[in-house]
This record gives C-alpha cells, sequence and structure tokens, in this order.
C-alpha cells in the first residue's frame, strides 16, 4: 500500500510516499481501508518532534474510511462498516490497522469526508463547549483563530448553544467566513484585549478559547471577566512561556486549562458519547463542515507548509 512515512523529524520535506506492506489486523483490530483522513495541527508536533514518537512512524491521527477485515476478537463491528477514528496513527495512508475500541461508526447521513473532516475536532468541540467550559445562553466567548478547522465548528457550537460569540482572525476573508458561520463580531489579533472590553462593556468575556498559544496568551487573560476560563487546546503559534500563577488572581481568580482529548475519551463510553454527539450536529445541520483543502497523498508536504503558513480555512483532508 502507499503511505507517507516519517523516517526523521523535522520540516514538512521529511513527509515522503513510500510503500508499505499492507497491514495485518491483530485479534483486537480492524483493517480500514482509507477514503479521507485529517490533517491537524498535532500532526505538524509529532512530524517536527515536538511530541517524541518512535521512528519511523505513518503520521495521521484521524481518518474514515470502510472496514476491510476485523481481528479474531472483534464482536462489534463487520467488514463493509463505514468508521472513523481519532488518536490513533496512520491516517496518511491507503490502509491501517486500528484497535477496535477506538474506532466509532459513522452514521449514514454524513459522508466518510465529512467524518474525517470532524471526528477529532468535534469531539475536541464537544468536550470544550459541554465539559471544559459548559456554555449557555448567558455566556459571552471568545474564538481564537475563528476561521481554521477548529474555529469554525466552536463558532457554530457555541452559537448553537445560545452563546454571543467574538473572534479573531488574520485577514479580512478570514474575517467574513467567521462571520458566515455565525460569529458575531470578528477582528484581527492587535490589540484583541482592549476591542473584546470595548464589545462586553469593560466586563469580559466567560471563556476564551485559545489554539494559539503563546502569541494570544497574554492578552486572552486580559480578555477574561473574573473567574472566567482560557482553554488554551493547542499552541500554533508557539508554547506559553512558564509564568506565575499569581497573573491568574490579577486577572480575577480566572482558570487556566491545557486540554487534551485522550482525557477526554478515556473511556469508550465517553468516546462513543461525544463521537455520536459530534456527528449529529453533523447530519442536523447544527455544524456545517467546511472543508477548505483536499490534496492527495503526494501533496501531505504541501499540505502541512499550508497549514503552518496560515494559508489554510476550515478542514484539510488527505484523499488517499
Amino acid at each position: 500500500m502507499r503511505a507517507i512515512v516519517v523516517t526523521e523529524t523535522g520540516g514538512p520535506e521529511v513527509l515522503k510516499p513510500a510503500e508499505r506492506p499492507a497491514p495485518e489486523p491483530g485479534p483486537d483490530e480492524v483493517l480500514i481501508d482509507i477514503a479521507a483522513a485529517g490533517v491537524n495541527y498535532v500532526d505538524v508536533y509529532f512530524r517536527t518532534g515536538e511530541y517524541p514518537h518512535e521512528l519511523p512512524f505513518v503520521p495521521g491521527v484521524e481518518a474514515a474510511g470502510t472496514v476491510a477485515a476485523v481481528g479474531a476478537d472483534v464482536r462489534d463491528l463487520a467488514v463493509g462498516d463505514r468508521v472513523a477514528w481519532a488518536n490513533v496513527f496512520g491516517g496518511y495512508a491507503e490502509q491501517a490497522a486500528v484497535p477496535a475500541d477506538r474506532v466509532v461508526p459513522v452514521p449514514d447521513a454524513v459522508s466518510l469526508e465529512d467524518a474525517a473532516a470532524t471526528l477529532l475536532q468535534g469531539m475536541t468541540t464537544h468536550y470544550l463547549t459541554r465539559s471544559t467550559y459548559p456554555v449557555g445562553p448567558e455566556d459571552t466567548v471568545l474564538v481564537h483563530a475563528a476561521a481554521g478547522g477548529m474555529g469554525l465548528l466552536l463558532v457554530q457550537a457555541a452559537k448553537a448553544l445560545g452563546a454571543r460569540v467574538l473572534g479573531t482572525a488574520s485577514t479580512p476573508e478570514k474575517e467574513k467566513l467567521a462571520r458566515e458561520a455565525g460569529a458575531d463580531a470578528v477582528f484581527g489579533y492587535d490589540g484583541f484585549a482592549a476591542r473584546v472590553r470595548e464589545l462586553t462593556g469593560g466586563e469580559g468575556v466567560n471563556v476564551v478559547y485559545d489554539g494559539v498559544g503563546a502569541p494570544t496568551f497574554d492578552g486572552g487573560l486580559e480578555s477574561l471577566r473574573p473567574r472566567g476560563v482560557l482553554a488554551v487546546y493547542g499552541a500554533a503559534g508557539g508554547n506559553v512561556e512558564p509564568f506565575d500563577t499569581q497573573r491568574l488572581n490579577q486577572a480575577g481568580s480566572v482558570f487556566l486549562t491545557r486540554p487534551n482529548l485522550t482525557h477526554y475519551t478515556a473511556t469508550r463510553a465517553e468516546l462513543l458519547e461525544r463521537a455520536t454527539e459530534a456527528f449529529g450536529w453533523v447530519a442536523s445541520g447544527d455544524l456545517r463542515v467546511h472543508i477548505g483543502q483536499r490534496s492527495g497523498l503526494a501533496d501531505a508536504a504541501a499540505a502541512h507548509a499550508d497549514l503552518e503558513g496560515r494559508r489554510t480555512t476550515g478542514k484539510v483532508l488527505l484523499i488517499p
């Protein structure tokens, strides 16, 4: 089979196509013919070595496809089932053997491309807006990178939950896209904290959803109302430097969290609950999936370069 194989960490150029033996599913695994794989910023972290992983490896921690074979001990999945997975390596390939307990069914109303574009970020959106900070009609939220794959989903989910949504974006075109997704106000990053205060009558927001990291961290603290929550779920702009926790007190007894999907899908029951609801949002139209770019496996390096260069909107997919 064809796959992208990382034999050394580094820039996008280390994402090289190669021929690999077709995987054989173990007793508790299923073999999946991959229809589409999601490209996520976490893939960049593993590619660069910021998140260590044993070499060589096939990147890609989100994909959807059809079950081609099942292991001897698998009981609840069958050949032909439409499925998806997240947080397991192997998505940048034509096939992958995946632990059956990390695979979720894809409902008929959701295409495999939409499933690959939704699962990881959709479940992340679910835990951020339902668990990390349960968003409600009385809330005002700030979403950074509001026109990105995660940002567009967060904007839509927060609006569906009744909140007022503010967003940041780097270009007028991206600002327009975020407004079309439902954001009440969208503005650039320069001076965003002052803009938030202006739009909230000086009160600040209940929660900041930040996938950017270092460049937006200080302004995020300044944007919160007392006892607000700063959820730094990613670091596309770099990791936050160590800081004095007294700053949380000075900002109004605010809360800081660095959540991760792994810890919010620790059990199969929780995984299925979040996946089912995320796919349900897509099927009902509450979440409109915006696939901004489709590429073949041979173009994986270019897709990463576009993602890191902030030249993408919505979701980037690899189509084997």
